[in-house]
């Protein structure tokens, strides 16, 4: 009996298929065939795992077979093949049937690699899109790890609206914030709150830089204790100071 029927015989009896047993020693099923049918050898190393599967000792299973040699080419197409299957098994690809313009209405693009995808609705490792979700992500609505669109949502964000761990925008809010108005741990703007804030015209916040601050620690032409704040002199002071200054604005630092 050859090798290839040996392990032909022990897989029927055990009840396996080709496919489980592949997985078993992580190949692929096209290898057991091939060992199946004497069209080529397992490596040492799978004899003796196969040798453990079935509680056989090497010795009966190799017997009157002949292993001087490994087959090297065989080994490397088998871990080619494996590389091949896994990345497959963790990638996934939808696109609808509908488009818009020419572009799908939604694309999803996913796994291990650099996967890119492109829809009205986008999710994908790179996505485009009118809403788009990913890594990196560019879109009206944007939401990643990088950001950038109108709506920008990520630890990385540039938008119209931002937000996230560092976010750059006319109106951005993050751990560090730089925009027009600004809102964060760290903010930097025309107009910004924070923990630390700096700003060209208005500053407000524990630590407060601007032309008019306003916190505990300040630093400016026009300074307002945050604890002994009259709100009518701040408000008179913005209006004759920074005449330009939006009534929105006005409001949300004086509250009034």
């Amino acid at each position: 009996m050859t090798l290839g029927e040996k392990l032909y015989t022990l897989r029927k009896q055990n009840g396996l298929s080709q496919e489980e047993f592949a997985d078993k020693l992580q190949v692929t099923r096209q290898s057991v065939s091939k060992w199946e049918t004497d069209q080529s050898l397992p490596d040492v190393n799978k004899l003796i795992l196969i040798s453990k599967l079935y509680n056989i000792s090497l010795d009966n299973l190799v017997e009157n077979e002949e292993f001087a040699k490994t087959n090297v080419n065989e080994e490397k197409t088998e871990n080619k093949n494996n590389t091949e299957i896994k990345r497959e098994k963790y990638h996934y690809e939808y696109k609808s049937q509908k488009t818009l313009f020419g572009i799908p209405l939604v694309h999803i693009n996913v796994g291990l690699g650099f996967y890119k995808a492109t829809g009205i609705i986008a999710i994908g490792n790179i996505s485009v899109g009118f809403i788009s979700i990913g890594i990196l992500a560019l879109g009206l609505l944007a939401f990643g790890v990088l950001a950038l669109g109108l709506l920008a949502l990520g630890c990385f964000s540039i938008g119209f609206l931002a937000g996230g761990a560092i976010a750059a925008g006319f109106y951005s809010a993050g751990g560090i914030s730089f925009g027009y108005l600004s809102f964060g741990g760290i903010a930097i703007g025309k107009y910004s709150m924070g923990g630390l804030s700096i700003a060209s015209d208005i500053a407000y916040g524990g630590y407060a830089k601007g032309l008019i601050a306003i916190g505990d620690k300040m630093s400016g032409s026009f300074l307002f204790d945050i604890h002994n704040l009259d709100v009518s002199i701040l408000k008179d002071t913005i209006i004759d100071k920074l005449p330009n200054t939006p009534n929105y604005i006005i409001k949300l630092f004086t509250g009034a």
